[in-house]
C-alpha cells in the first residue's frame, strides 16, 4: 500500500471505522455540518451467525439488521459498503473525502493523525507485541478499506497520541532504563481520542480556551481511565504500557502489586496466559461481584447485596485516589469531567467519587446530578471552587475531525 494524494479530495464526508478482533463499528459523517449520515455495527465476525445492524440516519429510515455468517473483515466491510450504497451513501461517492481508522497503539512515533502508507503500516505492525488484541484488527480494517477505495486517503488516528505529551517523569517506569528501552516498556495511555475531545469540550463549557484550563478527565466505561490535562496537554494518565493499569474496570483489575503475578505463578501454578486472562477478563467489577454492569450493581446494592456494595466501594476508592493524585500533579484544578457510559449515566458514581472532597473545592448538586441529558453540563453548585461536569464523549466525531483536518490541509497544499 502506498500513500494516496489528497489533491483530488473534494468531498466533505468521512467514514470512521473502528475494527475490533471480531467486530467493526462505523459511522459516516458530513464534516460540513457534523451530521451523522449513517451508523452501524458488525459483530461476531467469523462465527456461525454474525450480526450487522445499520441505521441510515440521513434518510430517517428504520434500522436494518442482517443475521448471517460473515467470514472475515473483508466480507464485513463489503457488507457495510452495500448497506451504505443502498442509502445512496456508497463508498464510490465523490463526497467521501477520507476513511478514518481508530488505531489503539501508536507508540511514541505517532503523535498526531497520519495518512497511512507502507511505512505506517509496518510501524503499526511492529507495535503488535504491546497491543496484541487491538493492532492486528486495526491493520485488517485499514488494509481492507484501502482495497475497497485505493484512491482515497486512509487516516490512522491513534488512541495513544494525546498522551505523548506526558513528561518523562510520568511516562517512565522505575525499572532498568536499558531493559525498558529495548522492549519499549513505558506508559503510553489509551482512550486518547476521548480525553482529547472531552478536555476541549469541558474548556468550552467553562467559556475558556483549552490553554487556560487544568482538568481531570474521567473516562468511565467498561474500560476506564483518568487523565490530568494542563493547558490542553496531557501530563499524566492512568493506563500504562497496556490498558490494564489504573482504575478498577468492568473486567480488568487496574493497579495491582506486580508481585501478585509472581505469586500466582509460583503458588497458584498459573501460566502467564492464565494470569493474563484473570487480570483482563475475570477481574475488576466482574471478578469482585460477578457483574460488570454498573446499573445491575446499583440494583443489587439497593437490595442489600454485600458483594455488590464492596465492589462499588473498591471502584470508588480507586477513583478517589486518582482524583487526589492528579489534583496534586496539576496543583490547580478548574474542573473534573465525567464521561463515557458510566461517567455520563451513573449519578451515584459521580456523587460518591467527590463525596468528602469538599476541602479540595469539590461538590455535586444532588438535583443537577440526577438530571439525565445528552448535553454537556455542570453538576456542581455555584459555590464550588472546582467545576464538576458531565461531558458526553464523541470519539467518532473526534476521529472524523482529525481525519478531515489532515486531508483538508493536504488538499490545500496540493491545490
Amino acid at each position: 500500500m502506498t500513500a494516496q494524494s489528497s489533491s483530488a479530495t473534494r468531498g466533505t464526508r468521512v467514514l470512521v471505522l473502528n475494527s475490533g478482533s471480531s467486530s467493526v463499528k462505523y459511522q459516516l459523517l458530513d464534516m460540513a455540518t457534523h451530521e451523522r449520515l449513517a451508523v452501524g455495527l458488525v459483530e461476531r465476525i467469523g462465527e456461525e451467525t454474525s450480526r450487522l445492524k445499520h441505521t441510515p440516519l440521513a434518510t430517517g429510515g428504520d434500522a436494518r439488521e442482517q443475521n448471517r455468517r460473515i467470514a472475515d473483515h473483508a466480507e464485513a466491510l463489503n457488507a457495510v459498503a452495500d448497506e451504505l450504497a443502498a442509502d445512496g451513501l456508497g463508498l464510490d461517492s465523490p463526497e467521501l473525502a477520507a476513511i478514518g481508522h481508530r488505531v489503539v497503539h501508536g507508540g511514541l512515533k505517532f503523535t498526531e493523525p497520519t495518512v497511512v502508507d507502507d511505512a505506517v503500516l509496518a510501524e503499526i505492525e511492529r507495535l503488535i507485541p504491546v497491543a496484541p488484541l487491538h493492532n492486528p484488527a486495526n491493520l485488517t480494517g485499514i488494509r481492507t478499506a484501502a482495497e475497497l477505495r485505493p484512491d482515497l486517503p486512509q487516516v490512522a488516528v491513534f488512541d495513544t497520541a494525546f498522551h505523548t505529551t506526558m513528561p518523562e517523569s510520568a511516562a517512565r517506569y522505575a525499572i532498568d532504563v536499558a531493559t525498558a528501552d529495548e522492549h519499549r516498556v513505558r506508559r503510553y495511555g489509551f482512550h486518547g481520542t476521548s480525553h482529547a475531545y472531552v478536555s476541549r469540550k469541558t474548556a468550552e463549557l467553562l467559556g475558556k480556551d483549552p490553554s487556560e484550563v487544568n482538568l481531570i478527565v474521567l473516562h468511565l466505561g467498561n474500560g476506564a481511565s483518568a487523565s490530568a490535562v494542563r493547558g490542553g496537554r496531557c501530563v499524566d494518565t492512568s493506563m500504562g504500557l497496556t490498558p490494564l493499569e489504573g482504575l478498577v474496570m468492568g473486567t480488568r483489575s487496574g493497579d495491582v502489586d506486580p508481585a501478585v503475578i509472581f505469586h500466582l505463578m509460583r503458588v497458584g501454578k498459573m501460566s502467564p496466559d492464565e494470569i493474563d486472562i484473570l487480570l483482563n477478563q475475570k477481574s475488576g467489577l466482574v471478578g469482585l461481584c460477578g457483574d460488570n454492569d454498573m446499573r445491575e450493581i446499583r440494583r443489587r446494592i439497593d437490595e442489600g447485596d454485600e458483594a455488590a456494595r464492596l465492589a462499588f466501594d473498591i471502584y470508588i476508592h480507586r477513583l478517589k485516589k486518582y482524583i487526589g493524585a492528579y489534583y496534586a500533579v496539576l496543583g490547580r484544578v478548574d474542573a473534573i469531567a465525567f464521561t463515557a457510559g458510566v461517567g455520563e449515566n451513573a449519578a451515584p458514581v459521580r456523587e460518591a467519587a467527590v463525596a468528602g472532597l469538599e476541602e479540595l473545592g469539590l461538590a455535586v448538586d444532588g438535583e443537577l446530578n440526577s438530571v439525565r441529558s445528552d448535553e454537556a453540563r455542570i453538576i456542581s453548585p455555584e459555590y464550588a471552587r472546582v467545576a464538576v461536569a458531565v461531558v458526553p464523549t464523541d470519539e467518532e466525531l473526534e476521529i472524523a475531525q482529525q481525519t478531515y483536518a489532515l486531508v483538508g490541509d493536504a488538499r490545500d497544499r496540493n491545490a
